[in-house]
């Protein structure tokens, strides 16, 4: 084992033996000053006696200014004494234990004022300087002479005037150019104009509640600063677009009373380099501006991702990773990072984020972000020219900044893509999630938007819409009832109905259905398919309710079955997943038994949803035959079987293993769907007949129809009649023969009654 070294630290100054060692201009700045006033006066002797040589004129001016001569000497003396306390120790300790009684007393002054003194001394010297050439050029007393400077500077004036005219004229132009192209972007709303308040912003009052809480530090900051603490002053809404963080921000606003500036999400985004910075520098001016003035403001920065980053994770070793990204990697319900080390947690985010390709680079230009972070926790510059320069100038320290009272709160939907500099605390101290609103939370939005307009819905049914729209977000539903209230006064009214609730809903989520008929024989095996779906649904899927079942055609689908979970529920079990293959795979089994082993393509999309689903429980969510992850087998050339002989023999036969198990899994599922389908014959019959004859239903009334019981709309009653049922027997085997053979059927459907 090699020994350690012993790592040394420079000297401190208390411990060095010998002087500091000057600068060269340290060392030769006062000769330079005397070698340049002895140039400058022999310059005046030849320019007053133009005979005069210049060896005459330099010998003229050493006996006339002998003085300037015995300074420079000293000066070299002086510098002598230094080099020599530089370079010999025994010098240096001799001189500072026996001479240097006047270094001792002057450093029992403070340093400010060592430093005021010392600034004096050098500026007397350098006006007496100035003022023997002054003498020796207008042949009068230097302090005379000295007077007489600003009369030859007010002659000198104009030409002045013209050179400073020509250099600011070139700089104005530029900096004229740049002014104008760092406008805009920025929206500044006074108190007055800002009307929302917190009981405008319905459904996420986890979120409000802790926000009143920062805005209470915002207008009472002394609570928590005369305790040691400081005002959290950055707040990041990340979440789903629709959800409310705009409106937040501006119910922040008009809580408060304070200004609300808005930057737009492109203000950062220029055409030249270095306009972006100019725009944070004026913005902040401007919030500084307005803190000061009316006790504190709050700016919002729009889709802050357009700011962009400097990388999310950075090559060679681990590092801290940040809540957001963990919640991107671990999307479980039991966070699956948070009994992981900090290592590991950086090793699956670099294979995650960098690998995997997540977003990266700037989006604000160069330098934008950097001017944006120094700005939101650098060091704040004294306020005014007074107290920066002039107080400065004549020795003064200037007066410590203010504290700014300013509230920034960023909003965006790709909070992975924000740099993490920008997050860390004392920039962005509190990042809350404004994600779907929960049922209750959906119930008040419904409500708050429903008392701007006149309706006759009950509580049971804004209950009932809030259950049925399970991922609503303020803004659909908004727009939803938007909707319903243009479809009531299509239909003369000027009351919102339930229908018009329902007919609103199924309009933003399917769009309007194409006005297109089918075949009868191919409206009957559209109708089938959509029948087998939504019966394995009713039969299997506990989870999710049938939301409505329709045969109508629309821009991407002829027909559908669309379901909603009549819970807001937050984790999935493998029966649940295993129920969704089922309705899956049932168009393709109910195809097969119905039409006699043929089907159509139609179960393509089918298909793939119930091989995707299996794909991930049998390589992802440890729901299928195996326990390892395929993820990471593949990440690490694992788990092929026999080893191949490379990386692609590799990938090859785990790909083979995998699709195995995927396969059978899916067989076995298929066949179970077959036996289902075969036990509710005459309820897939009875479904098809009910979505030929209603062409769109809801769930309610699918319900009914399978169980045999009274729906909203339909009764389904009529279909436990057997020879009803018999009729409809009869009616689908005359359209298998006419699928067969490609014609219409012999047997028209059958009316009920």
């Amino acid at each position: 084992m090699s020994e350690i070294q012993k790592v040394t630290s420079r000297p401190r100054d208390t411990d060095r033996k010998t002087r500091i060692h000057l600068s060269f201009y340290d060392r030769v700045k006062f000769l330079l000053l005397f070698g340049i006033t002895y140039l400058v006066l022999t310059w005046s002797s030849l320019a007053e006696n133009p005979i005069l040589s210049v060896e005459d004129a330099l010998n003229e001016t050493a006996r006339s200014k002998s003085w300037l001569l015995v300074l420079a000497a000293i000066e070299v003396v002086r510098q002598i004494h230094f080099l020599l306390a530089e370079l010999l120790a025994p010098y240096h300790g001799i001189w500072s234990k026996y001479f240097a009684f006047t270094d001792r007393q002057v450093h029992r002054l403070s340093d400010w004022t060592r430093f005021r003194l010392s600034r004096i001394v050098k500026w007397s010297l350098v006006v007496a300087l100035l003022a023997v050439i002054l003498g020796a050029i207008y042949d009068e007393p230097p302090i005379k002479a000295l007077f007489l400077a600003p009369k030859a500077f007010l002659s000198a004036l104009p030409f002045l005037g013209q050179l400073l005219f020509a250099v600011f004229f070139v700089i104005i132009q530029f900096a004229a150019i740049f002014w104008f192209l760092s406008r805009g972007g920025v929206d500044t709303y006074f108190p007055d104009d800002i009307r929302t308040r917190f009981s405008d912003v319905w459904g996420q009052d986890h979120v409000l509640n802790r926000i009143r809480e920062n805005l209470l530090f915002l207008e009472t900051p002394e609570e928590i600063e005369k305790h040691g603490g400081y005002v959290p002053g950055g707040i990041l809404l990340w979440g789903p677009p629709g959800t409310g963080k705009t409106l937040m921000a501006e119910s922040m606003a008009g809580e408060t009373g304070k200004p609300f500036v808005f930057v737009d999400p492109g203000a950062f985004t220029n055409m030249f380099f270095g306009v972006g910075v100019l725009k944070v520098k004026s913005l902040f001016r401007k919030l500084r501006k307005l803190a000061l003035r009316y006790g504190g403001v709050v700016v919002f920065f729009d889709e802050a991702d357009s700011l962009g980053n400097r990388g999310i994770v950075s090559q060679g070793g681990p590092q801290r990773t940040s809540t957001m990204e963990k919640s991107k990697i671990f999307e479980s319900h039991c966070h699956g990072g948070a009994y992981l080390s900090e290592p590991a947690v950086s090793a699956l985010a670099r294979d995650k984020f960098v690998m995997g390709g997540a977003a990266g680079g700037g989006g604000g230009g160069m330098g934008t972000l950097q001017a944006l972070l120094t700005e939101l926790s650098g060091l704040k510059k004294p306020r005014g020219f007074f107290n920066r320069v002039v107080r400065r100038t004549l020795g003064m320290r200037p007066k410590n900044p203010p504290k700014y009272r300013i509230l920034v709160v960023m909003a965006t939907n790709m909070p992975e893509a924000l740099d993490e500099a920008l997050l860390r605390p004392g920039r962005i101290d509190r990042m809350y999630r404004v994600g779907y609103p929960s049922k209750a939370g959906r119930i008040r939005t419904y409500e708050g938007y429903l008392s701007k307009v006149s309706h006759s819905l009950t509580a049971e049914e804004i209950d009932k819409i809030a259950t049925i729209t399970p991922y609503a977000t303020g803004a659909t539903i908004k727009d939803t009832i938007n909707e319903a209230l243009i479809m009531a006064i299509r239909n003369g009214r000027t009351s919102i109905e339930w229908s018009d609730i329902v007919k609103a809903k199924q309009q933003k989520e399917l769009g309007p259905s194409e006005d297109v008929e089918y075949i009868e024989r191919e409206r009957h095996a559209v109708a089938v398919h959509e029948a087998c779906h939504a019966v394995m649904a009713h039969r299997t899927r506990q989870h999710m309710s049938i939301d409505l079942a329709t045969i109508e055609k629309g821009s991407d689908y002829l027909g559908m079955v669309a379901s909603i979970p009549p819970d807001d529920q937050f984790t999935r079990w493998k029966s649940e997943y295993q129920s969704d293959i089922l309705v899956s795979l049932a168009s393709l089994a109910g195809e097969r038994m119905f039409f006699d082993g043929d089907n159509s393509s139609g179960v393509s999309g089918d298909l793939e949803s119930a091989t995707t689903i299996a794909s991930l429980m049998e390589g992802h969510w440890g729901m299928g035959s195996t326990i390892s992850s395929h993820v990471s087998n593949r990440r690490f050339e694992m788990g092929a079987p026999g080893g191949g002989k490379g990386k692609d023999d590799t990938d090859k036969q785990m790909r083979m293993a995998l699709s195995d198990r995927i396969e059978e899994n899916l067989g076995t599922l298929l066949t179970q769907a077959e036996e289902i389908l075969r036990e509710n014959r005459n309820q897939v019959l009875a479904l098809a007949h009910a979505l030929e004859t209603h062409k769109t239903m809801s769930g309610e009334d699918v319900a009914a129809v399978i169980d045999g019981v009274q729906g909203s709309i339909v009764d389904g009653r009529p279909y436990l009649d057997a020879n009803f049922l018999a009729e409809i027997e009869k009616y689908h085997s005359a359209s298998v023969v006419a699928h067969r053979e490609h014609r219409i059927p012999d047997v028209h459907l059958p009316v009920i009654g």
